[in-house]
């Protein structure tokens, strides 16, 4: 180890040089690689977290900039995977650290395999249904997860201790319904997702060291800009379908056919089984239909006024519609059901 890197964290009491030795050995997971997820992943890497594994199935973007600390301009020409973009920065910030990008969609076919021997789950998901299919798997397996949300300036979140905390479920037992704000309706702001990410990451590092009786219990709000602070201190609901039944329907479910991202007045479809899409092939076919661009992780077709953007496992993203009917049409149509 090298001591004068982290002489910092090892003069804090709680790390320490054992502590930061701990860290160098520990494994990590992070589900989303947007703006909390990167900078998550950057906290992460830079505190010498040995092994970090980054999921995500989207690409940079220009609106992602202004909060994606992983994502640079060139990054959003190149339409870059965002799972990609990240790795190659945080290689060059700490090779202590082993970090690897995996551009996939986290769904029940496979997060068991994408979580399976990591020590923590860092939630970094921009929906609901993610989320409890981490809660799920967490609980199954036995692996502690910290949820964590942020729209506007306001964020929230709170950690899943497999059997000795509540779980997502128990506090939610059901998706939020109704109108709710999101970040295609309100906006989000950077500070907001550092507030976040600031409180995950510091859970996150005291699990890996041992010391869970420091962790707050609690789900935690906060608005950076209005000043309003909330804690909640949730009780484990013995009749939970997850961690008190133990069903786990979210990750007995089957992967979902299409999902809405957040922000993106975009659907992603997908299908039950991968693909394996030639892309050199598929490119010379859209090429009749409009421009089309691409690299070695996905291509981009412009068919005004929608845009697909395909990935060599079958999955796409139709820009401009939020409507399924409508993105699972345009799919059928230029790439094939």
């Amino acid at each position: 180890m090298n001591r004068e890197k982290y002489s910092r964290q090892i003069l804090f009491g709680p790390i320490g040089a054992e502590g930061q030795e701990r860290l160098l050995e520990s494994k990590v997971v992070i589900v989303g690689c947007g703006a909390l997820g990167s900078a998550q992943a950057q906290a992460l890497v830079r505190a010498g977290v040995g092994t970090l594994r980054i999921v995500d199935r989207d690409f940079v973007e220009e609106s992602n900039l202004p909060r994606q600390v992983l994502s640079t301009e060139a990054d959003a020409r190149e339409s870059l995977p965002k799972a990609v973009a990240a790795e190659r920065k945080l290689r060059l910030m700490n090779s202590d650290v082993r970090v690897e990008g995996i551009v996939a969609d986290v769904d029940s076919r496979n997060i068991e395999d994408l979580v399976q021997g990591f020590q923590v789950i860092v939630d970094a998901a921009d929906n609901f249904e993610t989320r409890y299919l981490v809660n799920d798997t967490s609980i199954k397996l036995g692996i502690p997860w910290v949820y964590g949300a942020v729209v506007a300036s306001y964020g929230t979140t709170m950690t899943v201790l497999p059997g000795r905390t509540p779980c997502l479920a128990c506090l939610f037992p059901k998706s939020p319904s109704g109108l709710h704000e999101t970040c295609d309706t309100v906006g989000v702001i950077s500070p907001a997702v550092s507030w976040v990410a600031a409180i995950q990451v510091t859970e996150t590092l005291k699990i890996l060291l041992g010391r869970e009786g420091e962790l707050h219990g609690s789900l935690l709000a906060y608005d950076v800009w209005t000043n309003r602070f909330h804690q909640l201190k949730p009780r484990r609901d013995p009749e939970c379908r997850t961690c008190g039944a133990r069903e786990f329907a979210y990750l007995e479910g089957g992967g979902t056919s299409h999902v809405s991202l957040c922000g993106r007045n975009s659907v992603q479809i997908h299908q039950e089984e991968s693909r394996a899409l030639d892309l050199a092939a598929l490119r010379a076919r859209l090429e009749r239909f409009g421009p089309v661009r691409g690299n070695e992780f996905l291509l981009k077709c412009e068919l005004a006024p929608y845009e697909l953007t395909i990935f060599p496992d079958g999955r796409a993203i139709i820009k401009g519609t939020n409507d399924p009917a409508v993105a699972r049409s345009l799919y059928a149509k230029y790439i094939g059901s």
